[in-house]
């Protein structure tokens, strides 16, 4: 990273050693959009909850039958789940 200076260099190696908790409140945080979405914007919104189950290295087998139930409850229980591995 020669372009940055060394404070800058910091801040972007925390945000990389906290990526797994900033998912993680992504994820808490699409559940409540889950919740009150409908229609169009609900499969928007499952679009986005897959990808953070990804990068949070969800198994795809759970990811595929979250999204099978649509139900915002099951993923809450999900984010609970996690947080209580951190």
């Amino acid at each position: 990273m020669p372009d940055f200076t060394p404070h800058q260099q910091k801040i972007i190696k925390r945000y990389y050693d906290n990526q797994d908790l900033l998912q993680l409140q992504r994820l808490g945080e699409l559940v409540s959009e889950l919740y009150l979405s409908t229609g169009k914007k609900r499969q928007a919104v499952w679009t986005r909850l897959v990808s953070a189950m990804q990068k949070l290295s969800v198994p795809a087998s759970r990811i595929e039958h979250l999204r099978q139930q649509d139900n915002a409850e099951l993923v809450a229980q999900l984010v609970k789940e996690l947080e209580g591995k951190e």
